[in-house]
């Protein structure tokens, strides 16, 4: 439990053979893979007819789902009806929009297997990447519904100025866009979609192409936890057409953004260019991280962290160790320690539990 009270997530003890009989259960009974992801909209159905065949990085060969993508009728829609949704969803107690928040934690680890079968052949986790992505997820939904009624129930004063009292006010913005990444398919896509809902905006969520089937999943939990059809609506698609359309609308009053540091550049200057009031954006992109050893450090547990860093995801995270400056006393035992810990790690095929390093998300991935 955190303080105060914050319950935690659920982990999962994979030295319990009935656990990981469980899991590998739901995976074998998921075969042939045939989930799906839409346009989810408010009291509409998408027009579009057509859908095409996702893969597994793994195995590039394996369909494992169906995807079909918005149209330009389908994002008019959900832009009309965020609009629409938004004046009831953003006078809704804060107390409400946080419960449906705590619902869904429920309903994420009660479908953890499912979340971890979709997560390894969709996004090429290994069980340990997925676990933790799943327990991510549901940390946000307590964090934030704590946060939320914390900060949102009472205004925010601000003390030292020699007049009447200042009081700062909290509220929603209207409809925010969130973009989100294929390395983080459940985690991230959830991190940027439930601070903007319990917050009282509306969202359309426009999950990264590589990854829809989760976002589509994580988005029929939330409505099941209760959160409005018109509030929370899922648009996937490529970025230059779904992604830039919605970028484009005035209608559109913020924009949350994780992913690459030019496509980042890009959404800036489209917003600065739409006029108008100043739009928020929020944006998380490229990280170059570096690590510093000198000769006090458990040479041990710098490897062991080195590896972790540099490997967890198949290095396929903004967070990942990217750079190791090691003191010049020590780093032939460094370098010793860490070829012995990389020649232990298996690359394989991540719905074995041994191993350590699963595929890069596509072929273009590969070729860089």
């Amino acid at each position: 439990v955190f303080l105060p009270g914050r319950k935690n997530s659920t982990g999962v003890d994979f030295s319990d053979r009935d656990v990981v009989a469980t899991l590998q259960k739901t995976l074998a009974d998921s075969m042939p893979f045939a989930w799906s992801a839409a346009p989810i909209l408010a009291n509409k159905q998408t027009n579009n007819t057509e859908s095409h065949a996702t893969v597994s990085p793994q195995q590039p060969e394996l369909v494992i789902g169906q995807v079909t993508e918005a149209t330009s009728d389908d994002i008019e829609w959900a832009l009309s009806q965020a609009k629409l949704a938004f004046e009831s969803w953003g006078r809704t107690a804060v107390k409400e929009r946080s419960a449906c928040l705590e619902r869904f934690a429920v309903l994420l680890e009660d479908n953890l297997p499912t979340f971890l079968s979709m997560a390894c052949l969709e996004a090429g986790k290994t069980a340990g990447d997925a676990v933790a992505e799943v327990r991510e997820a549901v940390d946000f939904c307590r964090y934030y519904a704590a946060q939320a009624d914390k900060i949102m129930s009472h205004p925010v004063r601000l003390h030292g100025y020699t007049g009447e009292l200042n009081e700062l006010s909290l509220h929603p913005r209207g409809v925010v866009l969130c973009i989100s990444p294929w390395n983080f398919p459940l985690a991230i896509f959830a991190g940027q979609v439930l601070a903007a809902l319990v917050t009282g905006n509306c969202v359309i969520a426009k999950p990264a192409t590589q990854t829809p089937l989760i976002a589509h999943f994580a988005v029929t939990l939330m409505l099941k936890a209760g959160i409005p059809a018109g509030v929370m609506q899922l648009l996937p698609g490529r970025g230059s057409t779904v992604g830039a359309a919605l970028i484009a609308d005035k209608r559109i009053n913020a924009v949350i953004f994780t992913g690459s540091t030019e496509t980042a550049a890009l959404i800036n200057q489209t917003l600065a260019t739409r006029g108008g009031e100043i739009v928020p954006f929020i944006a998380e992109t490229g990280g170059q991280n570096a690590m510093i050893v000198d000769s006090s450090a458990l040479l041990e547990q710098v490897v062991v962290d080195v590896v972790t860093s540099a490997f967890g995801s198949a290095g396929q995270r903004c967070s990942a160790l990217r750079v190791l400056y090691v003191q010049e006393e020590v780093y032939p035992r460094v370098i010793d320690l860490l070829k012995g810990a990389m020649a232990q790690m298996k690359v394989g095929d991540p719905r074995w539990l041994a191993t350590d390093v699963g595929p890069v998300i596509d072929p273009a991935a590969l070729n860089n």
